[in-house]
């Protein structure tokens, strides 16, 4: 029975991970704060440990006497008050682990980290768009998009035993790079789903807009494809390999939703510019975490995040299950079964 460790087990990504060890036979270990929500995690199959991302010591005591066969590195921050917790979180929080796995000599056959496509910035804006490839430059826009991008560079500088720091051992990685994740417990889109409840459709910006989605499913298809077939320092785009408008998700979920009447409000980029801008401070002074942030500006501002999926396809044997109109009316269901519409 292999064993593996998934943290941020108990987040969106990370909790579907674990349902798909469990039904693979794993032995998983879910990687979990103490204040983390266990919601998903109901299995008594899971084992739990508490990990603290943010001392490689702690992780070196926590782990150390445990072996692990795979570890999925899903935790991670996307929303933060200031730019410094995103690197906290999603850069030193990964260092840390990976310095304590290599430390320990843990005999991992595989470590996934999830990615994201914003380490790639607005690239590649020019009409006709083109797909972002793995040979572009990453130019990331966004404090996330920098922190992750960061975190890619540790992975990729334990590609090789690294004697002088008393790592005899290299990192057998793979990372996966999905565009805009959706599907059921997910919170950010949800908001759509409210708003457009309450009659309106909020957009941004007049010039076209190039959109990928990918569902969680397939995410966790991915994951499980580099496991086994993911070759150590690749890098791989997940979409569903489809581009789409901006609307096409509204109208989508209008469907679903039984067809109520909306308001489209499309509003300019400097009016984005300036309810982010104040979003952003009101957030710091009440200590909560706005949608409407600095990071989201430039997410919403950014027209084109089209991405080349064919490695993925041709070296990992992925195949994307869920197109969007599929995945909205699976999400919509869920919203609808779970009582949050």
């Amino acid at each position: 029975m292999d064993r593996i460790l998934i943290t941020g087990a108990s987040g969106f990504i990370g909790s579907f991970i674990v349902e798909e060890a469990l039904k693979r036979n794993m032995e998983v270990w879910a990687a979990v704060r103490r204040s983390s929500s266990r919601e998903w995690l109901q299995d008594e199959r899971i084992h739990f440990i508490e990990l603290n991302l943010s001392s490689e010591d702690d992780l070196k005591k926590q782990l150390q006497d445990h072996v692990f066969d795979y570890v999925v590195h899903a935790a991670g921050v996307t929303k933060c008050l200031r730019k410094e917790q995103f690197f906290k979180v999603n850069t030193e929080g990964t260092k840390h682990l990976v310095i304590a796995l290599l430390a320990l000599q843990m005999p991992l056959k595989k470590f996934i980290y999830l990615s994201s496509l914003s380490i790639f910035g607005a690239i590649r804006e020019q009409q006709p768009y083109e797909a972002i490839r793995e040979t572009d430059t990453p130019q990331p826009n966004t404090e996330y998009g920098k922190s992750k991008l960061a975190a890619e560079a540790i992975l990729k500088g334990c590609s090789k035993p690294l004697p002088m720091e008393g790592l005899g051992v290299a990192l057998p990685y793979v990372i996966l790079r999905p565009t805009g994740v959706y599907g059921p417990r997910e919170k950010d889109y949800f908001l759509m789903v409210k708003s457009i409840q309450s009659h309106s459709d909020f957009s941004v910006g007049f010039k076209r807009q190039d959109i990928t989605f990918v569902y969680v499913k397939d995410v966790v298809q991915a994951v499980f494809l580099a496991m086994e077939r993911g070759k150590s320092g690749r890098c791989y785009f997940l979409s569903d390999g489809q581009v789409y408008q901006s609307a096409t998700f509204s109208n989508l979920l209008i469907r679903e939703l039984g067809n109520p009447w909306c308001l489209r409000i499309k509003a300019p980029i400097w009016l984005l510019r300036i309810v982010t801008f104040f979003g952003e401070q009101v957030g710091r002074i009440t200590g909560k975490i706005s949608a409407l942030n600095n990071d989201k500006y430039h997410i919403l501002k950014q027209r084109n995040w089209r991405c080349d999926i064919q490695p993925a396809i041709d070296e990992l044997g992925y195949q994307p299950e869920y197109q969007l109109e599929r995945g909205v009316k699976e999400t919509v269901a869920w919203y609808k079964e779970q009582g949050w519409i």
